[in-house]
């Protein structure tokens, strides 16, 4: 009980921090391109492949607490959801290379960050992290 309540406080955290941080680069960078969500999915990603490789290698933590930052957290912090509700809109209203542009945008770029944070944790930790 004590893991699905930390998983369930933690994705409430992280809904308030994508809601904020998303909102924020949206109100700076204006309603043309959903680079709120965009970024809120990389560093999702970059942070996902650093905190897991740093917690499942040389820093271990508890496991209650990774799945209720990996799972609760990072879960609530990104959105496929957004992402998908945005591609749509820019289908919806013909703007089809800006969707292809997010589409490939947010898949690359999202997979690069993963892989980024697990090889800065590698590099920090040594060869123990993968």
């Amino acid at each position: 009980m004590l893991k699905l309540t930390l998983i369930f406080l933690g994705a409430g955290t992280g809904g308030v921090l994508r809601f904020w941080l998303g909102g924020l680069v949206q109100n700076w960078w204006g309603p043309t391109f959903p680079l709120g969500t965009l970024l809120v999915n990389i560093s999702g990603c970059l942070l996902m492949g650093f905190l897991f490789t740093t917690w499942t290698g040389p820093v271990p933590v508890r496991p209650e607490v990774r799945d209720a930052v990996l799972i609760g957290v990072l879960g609530g912090y990104t959105t496929f959801s957004s992402f998908g509700r945005e591609t749509m809109a820019f289908a919806s209203d013909g703007e089809w290379s800006r969707a292809g542009l997010y589409v490939l945008g947010s898949v690359a770029l999202s997979l690069a960050a993963v892989w980024a944070g697990a090889a800065v944790a590698t590099k920090l930790y040594g060869t123990g992290a993968s």
